[in-house]
């Protein structure tokens, strides 16, 4: 019975269909063509593969002649009524996204040295189809790259149910990237650097030429010396010390010793930010010292300091020209 029975299938599966009728427009969804895409009531065997599908977001037309020609080698009952009789087999695709595509490249660059944080540029790269569903794998193969000028070629595999294997050539820029603290806006040289002027950005490193403002710590509250770029790093050199002691101020000097501290009134002649050795004339004894600014308004004469007297003429001179500055 169970020959019988097995006999009995392969003679059905065996059997031309009968009144069998063209598809004109198959839309495929897996990698195969099968006799049913070609031909509707083709029978049992219409499940059977008969060759490959095209690439997704690909068709292929199969003519009257060649449609034909299935027929008779599979036993479908069908001939053309009409030599414009053809078929069109679609696939659908998807673009696969750029992502994981830099994601490949990014690590494969990360295996031979290259930084972590990369901008890679892919010039003329155009995003291949893949299947609309299911997962498809990335990888390099054949990377070269030079780490001078950033430039590399490749190899990208891509992998997956109804693609088989795929490769395509790579050729972009590898960019080392950094993230420093930078202008919101252009400043002006004499600047006072505050929190809210500046912001961190990511900016390429070769933008990064000699000692940059890499932390907001280097920068806040520090002046200017010449204007600033927005989105542009910091040069340390380009920032100086906030004076809190203009020229021609009025400051208290205090002189320490001996467990006690003697203060008396001066005239400073030029800006000092705190910690910075400035002169400071004293108006009565018209005797300049070297003194460090410990706070706004208040300078420390220094150990050792030898005064310098001035003409009394040059003293009067300078305490006139700190009082139309005051």
């Amino acid at each position: 019975m169970r020959l019988f029975a097995a006999a009995a299938v392969a003679a059905l599966l065996a059997a031309p269909a009968e009144g069998a009728t063209l598809r004109p427009l198959t839309t495929l969804e897996g990698p195969a063509v099968h006799l049913a895409d070609l031909f509707d009531e083709a029978g049992p065997i219409g499940a059977k593969a008969i060759g490959p599908a095209p690439q997704p977001g690909a068709r292929i037309v199969v003519e009257a002649a060649q449609l034909a020609a299935i027929a008779r080698q599979f036993g479908v009952e069908w001939r053309p009524g009409s030599p414009n009789d053809r078929a069109v087999l679609e696939r659908p695709g998807r673009m696969l996204p750029r992502e994981p595509v830099l994601a490949a490249v990014h690590a494969a660059l990360a295996g031979v040295g290259a930084s972590g944080d990369l901008e890679i540029d892919l010039p003329g790269y155009a995003s291949p189809m893949v299947p609309l569903s299911g997962p498809v794998e990335t990888s390099i193969e054949q990377l070269d790259w030079d780490g001078a000028s950033g430039r590399f070629t490749a190899l990208l595999v891509l992998t997956g149910d109804g693609i088989g294997i795929l490769r395509l050539r790579l050729a972009g820029t590898a960019t080392e990237m950094i993230e420093v603290p930078v202008p919101v806006r252009r400043l002006n040289a004499g600047s006072v650097v505050q929190a809210e002027d500046l912001h961190i950005n990511r900016v390429r490193a070769g933008l990064a030429r000699g000692e940059i403002v890499r932390g907001f710590d280097q920068a806040i509250g520090q002046t200017l010396r010449r204007q600033a770029i927005a989105g542009q790093p910091l040069a340390l050199a380009d920032l100086a010390r906030t004076a809190s002691v203009t020229k021609g101020a009025r400051v208290t000097m205090q002189l320490r010793g001996a467990g006690l501290t003697i203060s008396a009134q001066g005239l400073a002649l030029e800006p000092g930010a705190m910690g910075e050795h400035i002169r400071i004339l004293n108006p009565s004894s018209r005797a300049v010292v070297e003194a460090e600014e410990v706070g706004t308004g208040t300078v420390r004469i220094l150990p050792g300091s030898s005064p310098v007297q001035l003409p009394a003429n040059r003293t009067a001179q300078l305490i006139n020209s700190a009082s139309i500055v005051q």
